[in-house]
């Protein structure tokens, strides 16, 4: 039996659907098991710990969508296949960040941020450029991207009610992934961004974290 040949438009449509999906922070799929479900839950949470991590955890949902959206714009625009490759396992791995976060969300009786469409949007449009610009600009943008997000998770990990020991082992995992994108970065060639671009980028992630932690 021949195997089925996509058209264009069934290849169009798939994305589209994807792209519906990481909007909504519903996930398909993802490979690795969350981290949390290894670690018992140390005592039940007051409201006010469960709302600080519920708060916490929307923030680094949302990240997790605008990875996606950045890496897929990323990959759209290179013109290295061999970058496109190392881009596209990078985003596999942000996938599972996306349905450890909402997992544990769930789990918290949170909700995600209701402006992931815009975040997402935002974020595949950055991609684009960066990916626009060259492979070495690409490479620095995403090391300069991890390194604000491990450092982003850092923090969160000292927020985090002491006793939400399930969060905290889905953001070390995640920081430990982090660290290891912009290892590959460097590795390959990434250029340093000019100062400017990164205090532009350190600011706009600050403004969505301000709003993601309530809506």
């Amino acid at each position: 039996m021949s195997q089925r040949r996509y058209s264009p438009l069934d290849r169009l449509l798939c994305r589209f659907d994807t792209m519906l999906h990481m909007m909504s922070g519903t996930v398909v799929r993802h490979n690795r098991v969350s981290p949390a479900q290894a670690v018992p839950q140390a005592k039940t949470l007051s409201s006010a710990e469960k709302k600080q991590s519920i708060g916490l955890m929307r923030i680094n949902h949302t990240g997790e969508v605008c990875a996606q959206a950045l890496y897929q714009g990323q990959a759209m625009t290179s013109k290295s296949y061999h970058l496109k490759a190392e881009l596209e396992h990078a985003k596999e791995e942000e996938i599972d960040h996306l349905a450890w976060c909402a997992d544990r969300l769930q789990d918290l009786g949170g909700r995600a941020s209701i402006l992931n469409p815009v975040w997402y949007l935002g974020a595949l449009t950055m991609g684009v450029v960066a990916g626009a610009c060259g492979d070495e600009w690409n490479l620095g943008f995403v090391a300069e991207t991890e390194r604000q997000v491990e450092a982003h998770l850092h923090q969160h990990l000292e927020r985090v009610p002491c006793y939400d020991s399930k969060s905290h082992a889905v953001l070390a995992q995640m920081k430990l992934d982090e660290a290891a994108h912009a290892a590959m970065a460097e590795e390959h060639g990434a250029r340093s961004l000019p100062w400017w671009i990164q205090k532009t980028m350190s600011f706009t992630a600050d403004s969505m974290k301000k709003i993601a932690y309530y809506l």
